[in-house]
């Protein structure tokens, strides 16, 4: 072999050795659309109907004559539907008919989780139920001080249920759910 040769090769073997040390080439994992909503601003409100609770100020409140109430999320496509009524000595129906519109969803969900609610300060008493899976809604809940007064509100969001995709959209709104059944006053009695 020749010098020129003993080159060549030593330079073939050069670019080898250096073209070899390479990281092997890996599929990128699928991307996930990161969804940021902006921290929740809480103001109170307050109408003449013998209720008040804090709303995301973000949110859009509309009520109709008998103190229902539809708290509308444009962004995210969902709205909270709030009703009140009257006790009438008729709290166990009530009661049966909350319970009843939640187990409802039990086709479709995966687990429905119970979460109690006491304020014996404010005198509201109720349920948060997290309703997990493909189920229309994600969350509801009932709030009743059982003598006067009770309310139910539910969030739906506007798109074929489908769990993992509107997670975040479904966390963010029913943190606001729990802030307004925690923050629920009886103004007056009617």
């Amino acid at each position: 072999m020749t010098k020129r040769t003993l080159g060549f090769l030593a330079v073939i073997v050069l670019l080898t050795l250096v073209s070899s040390c390479k990281d092997d080439a890996l599929p990128k994992p699928a991307s996930q659309l990161r969804l940021d909503y902006p921290v929740a601003k809480y103001v109170l409100f307050s109408n003449h109907c013998p209720i008040e609770f804090e709303i995301n100020e973000d949110a859009i409140i509309k009520e109709d004559k008998l103190c229902g109430f539809t708290i509308e999320y444009p962004k995210m496509k969902a709205t909270i539907y709030l009703t009140y009524k009257t006790v009438n000595r008729d709290i166990d129906s009530l009661l049966r008919d909350a319970q009843k519109l939640t187990y409802k969803h039990v086709i479709k969900a995966d687990d429905i989780l119970e979460q109690p609610y006491i304020n014996d300060g404010n005198k509201v008493y109720g349920m948060f139920y997290q309703v997990d899976g493909n189920a229309a809604t994600n969350a509801q809940f009932y709030a009743t001080d059982s003598i006067k007064h009770f309310v139910t509100g539910s969030v739906y969001f506007y798109a074929k249920p489908k769990f993992d995709s509107i997670m975040p959209a479904a966390d963010y709104v029913k943190n606001d759910m729990q802030r307004l059944l925690e923050t629920i006053k009886w103004t007056r009695d009617r």
